[in-house]
């Protein structure tokens, strides 16, 4: 799996706002500006503006202008699971040259291979739903992800 910088960059922004909200409610989190976040997660500004305005648009955060303004959560942290970021950012999980993998016509000897592209896209779904933002930002993820991340052979 290969993420661009944007939805890294997007999913640090995401995970800074839920940091600033306590993981607790959207309710109403203290705003916290462009310029905050990119110095809190080292992310370029400019970047990071136009990436807030796509999890805007994407309903992920909400924001308020003025000398009070800034960014927020739309939602609680738990309920903005990290596979809905990226698809904000991104679009579907796993295309093969732009298509879905149950629309590819693969033939003969290479026909398992779609069978192979939507088990890999099962898989990734199958950790990056099961991640909210509430467990990135309290450092505490799913058992089964911290198991898969200490296993020595996903390291290398």
């Amino acid at each position: 799996m290969r993420l661009s910088a944007r939805v890294d960059y997007a999913l640090r922004a995401s995970a800074e706002l839920a940091a600033v909200a306590g993981g607790a409610n959207a309710g109403r989190a203290r705003p916290v500006t462009a310029e905050q976040i990119a110095r809190a997660q080292d992310i370029p500004p400019k970047f990071l503006e136009s990436i807030l305005l796509q999890l805007r648009r994407g309903g992920i955060v909400q924001a308020q202008r003025g000398p009070e303004g800034g960014y927020w959560l739309a939602r609680p942290a738990a309920e903005i699971s990290l596979a809905e970021i990226i698809r904000v950012i991104d679009g579907p999980l796993a295309h093969v040259r732009g298509q879905r993998p149950e629309e590819l016509g693969y033939q003969g000897a290479a026909q398992a291979l779609q069978d192979v592209w939507i088990a890999l896209r099962a898989s990734e779904r199958a950790i990056l739903e099961q991640v909210s933002l509430a467990d990135v930002a309290a450092g505490k993820l799913p058992g089964r992800v911290n198991e898969l991340a200490a296993d020595p052979r996903a390291w290398s």
